[in-house]
């Protein structure tokens, strides 16, 4: 005689558990009213953000570096002359990496257009439009 069982998975319960709140979670996470941004114009160099404050390295002597950190994923950003750094961002979900945008002005001033975001005292730049300067 053959009996027909279910035999439970272990951690099933917690996963199914864990699926059902994620909707919830992403909300409590402030996932929701996308922030407004201001339209903005500036200007800086972009720099490679580990080398930049972590060694002191910059300007043109290091604009071959910047670009190979910039390839093993390490951030590129826009420093202006008053000292703001802005950190691009994207507007896709998952966001984009800009890194791509930015890696052939490595060390080299820039123009920059888009939207700018303050948050936790750190500033952030959706690029709409990126020129030499």
């Amino acid at each position: 005689m053959n009996a027909m069982y279910t035999r439970a998975t272990p951690g099933a319960g917690l996963l199914a558990l864990v699926l059902l709140a994620a909707p919830g979670t992403a909300q409590g996470q402030g996932m929701g009213a996308r922030p407004q941004g201001t339209d903005v114009t500036v200007s800086g160099v972009v720099v490679d953000v580990s080398c930049k404050f972590g060694q002191g390295l910059t300007g043109d002597q290091h604009r071959m570096c910047a670009q190979v950190c910039s390839d093993r994923g390490i951030p590129l950003a826009i420093l202006t002359d008053d000292g703001t750094l802005y950190i691009p961002t994207s507007a896709a979900m998952p966001g984009d990496g800009q890194n791509g945008r930015l890696k052939e002005f490595a060390e080299q001033r820039v123009t920059v257009k888009g939207k700018a975001f303050s948050a936790g005292g750190a500033r952030a730049i959706e690029i709409a439009t990126i020129q030499r300067s």
